[in-house]
């Protein structure tokens, strides 16, 4: 084989030996590569996949295994403010005034007023305790005289003068009000100021406005303006 014989040189068959050897090896090695491709090198195959495998991103959790079921959830009955408006609106409402009940501080008006708006120093004026039965019905009232008071105070709120100061009165007087019906005390002022219990030295207030305020018990009236004038 290594020396062919035939009627062509030497050289003719050599040729084409090695063109035949030539083409065998590039049919193998062509099937190698398709082999290679096909299997995939472990060694690069491997990283190639983690980098895939690192870059891409996470598929997130599916909604139910993140969230539970509705059904498994327990809510709750009431919040705090729907249990209290609950209790408020099955709050009984205050019951309507009863006829021939006590009169309330809320069911009259206490009232005070001077005679005249205007008396000179070292007078004696006289104020009005005016109580009246604000309610439709009609109601009972203690009205003694120990729970009336009629007070004097300069335009500081300073108290100048209280009606139960020196000469405190008692009376045993309880009284049925008609709705409207009002009642009126009169009430004498010496015109000298005084302190509770009468402890204080008494003297004529000056000239100035001043500010009357009444009580009956509990129930106090609003303020009532009053001057004392020179003379």
């Amino acid at each position: 084989m290594l020396h062919p014989v035939g009627p062509l040189p030497t050289a003719v068959y050599w040729r084409r030996r090695l063109l035949a050897l030539g083409a065998v090896g590039v049919v193998c090695g062509g099937g190698w590569l398709g082999v290679a491709a096909a299997t995939g090198d472990p060694s690069d195959g491997g990283q190639a996949d983690a980098g895939a495998s690192s870059d891409a991103p996470a598929r997130p959790p599916a909604l139910e295994s993140v969230l539970p079921a509705l059904a498994a959830v327990r809510l709750p009955s009431a919040t705090p403010a729907t249990a209290s408006a609950a209790r408020t609106s099955s709050a009984p409402e205050p019951a309507a005034p009863v006829a021939g009940g006590p009169c309330s501080d809320e069911m009259i008006s206490v009232v005070v007023r001077p005679e005249t708006e205007a008396e000179p120093v070292g007078s004696k004026p006289t104020f009005d305790l005016v109580v009246t039965n604000v309610s439709p019905v009609a109601c009972v009232r203690v009205l003694d005289k120990g729970l009336q008071e009629v007070v004097l105070l300069d335009g500081s709120g300073k108290r100048i003068w209280g009606s139960n100061d020196c000469f405190p009165e008692a009376s045993s007087d309880t009284r049925t009000l008609e709705p409207g019906e009002a009642v009126v005390f009169p009430v004498l002022w010496s015109g000298l100021s005084s302190a509770p219990g009468c402890t204080a030295d008494r003297s004529t207030p000056k000239a100035g406005d001043y500010v009357l305020r009444g009580r009956l018990d509990t129930a106090t009236s609003g303020d009532a303006a009053f001057t004392l004038t020179q003379e």
